[in-house]
């Protein structure tokens, strides 16, 4: 599995934080930055980094780290395919999966510890689509197609 990443300056202890978690349970980590606090870049900038290498292939899921992760969020949800949740805790983490299907997750640096950050990450890598609400399976499947219908009347 590749992971895209990238903070503002903000998210950038976290996403450092996240990063080496990953790195050092063996997952490929494309870091798009920043490098470090003396080269900011806005999350405007950093998020479409991401999405991009998502889009391409380069990346299957992408996490992006801001102040609060809703910049990131709204941001990253402006690109055709790419399905972005706010998250801020390890249940929040595993229903982006579950429920949303999401591709991506935004954190919030000034909200979420380094330490919670990686049980974020790890619970949502550790789920499927549908996992844990296979009784509503039919239900989130048709709600995820419906969510596709939208984006491909809105992305034209």
């Amino acid at each position: 599995m590749r992971i895209a990443i990238a903070s503002d300056l903000s998210g950038y202890p976290l996403k450092k934080a996240i990063a080496e978690h990953l790195k050092e349970k063996g997952i490929e980590v494309l870091d798009f930055g920043i490098p470090n606090e003396n080269e900011p870049h806005p999350y405007t900038e950093q998020a479409p980094k991401v999405c991009k290498a998502i889009q391409s292939g380069e990346a299957e899921k992408g996490i992006l780290i801001c102040g609060t992760g809703q910049g990131m969020a709204i941001v990253a949800n402006k690109h055709k395919g790419i399905y972005a949740c706010v998250v801020d805790s390890v249940f929040s983490g595993e229903r982006a999966k579950i429920i949303n299907n999401a591709n991506v997750i935004t954190l919030g640096g000034w909200i979420t510890a380094p330490f919670l950050g990686c049980e974020i990450v790890d619970a949502w890598l550790s789920m499927q689509f549908t996992q844990k609400m296979e009784f509503k399976k039919d239900f989130l499947t048709k709600n995820f197609h419906i969510v596709e219908d939208i984006e491909k009347e809105n992305f034209r």
